[in-house]
């Protein structure tokens, strides 16, 4: 009787080292996106932040040279692709008293304003923007920040600070 040999085994050992190769490849694929999709995440957050900065500064410059505290809109979507919605808000309080300077020995009640500024950025058409905050492409970053200013004795903010 002859004996077989038994051939095709070299095949299925080439299929599965095959099939493990691409399997790792796949892998690494899948690996480098998802680094990619975070590094870009990274600097959207990181341009987010920096509009949201420039924010608070230009609403700062504004409300403590002139009292100037509105609500405004940036458009930075030329410079850096971000829009940045600025809201200020300011209240007076009394605090102590000091001479007035006409009149020696006339005291008068010191008065502050307070700015409370709220810079929200993101890389839409409008900030916050609720109908895009699911996508990944949205990015969004608040700063919010709090000055205060010595007033005159009319009342009127001088930019001092307290």
């Amino acid at each position: 009787m002859k004996s077989r040999q038994q051939k095709g085994f070299g095949y299925i050992a080439a299929i599965v080292i095959l099939v493990i190769l691409s399997m790792l490849g796949i892998s690494a694929m899948r690996l480098m996106n998802t680094q990619q999709s975070g590094m870009v995440q990274d600097v959207l957050s990181s341009r987010a932040l920096q509009a949201a900065r420039a924010g608070t500064e230009w609403g700062l410059y504004r409300a403590l040279n002139g009292g100037n505290c509105t609500t405004t809109t940036l458009d930075l979507m030329s410079q850096n692709g971000f829009r940045v919605t600025v809201v200020c808000s300011s209240f007076v309080v009394s605090e102590g008293q000091f001479e007035d300077p006409d009149n020696a020995g006339v005291m008068l009640p010191r008065t502050k304003t307070i700015y409370n500024i709220e810079a929200t950025s993101c890389n839409s058409t409008a900030c916050p923007n609720p109908a895009q905050m699911q996508t990944l492409e949205y990015t969004e970053r608040r700063r919010v920040v709090t000055a205060c200013s010595l007033n005159d004795k009319n009342g009127t903010p001088t930019g001092d600070a307290c």
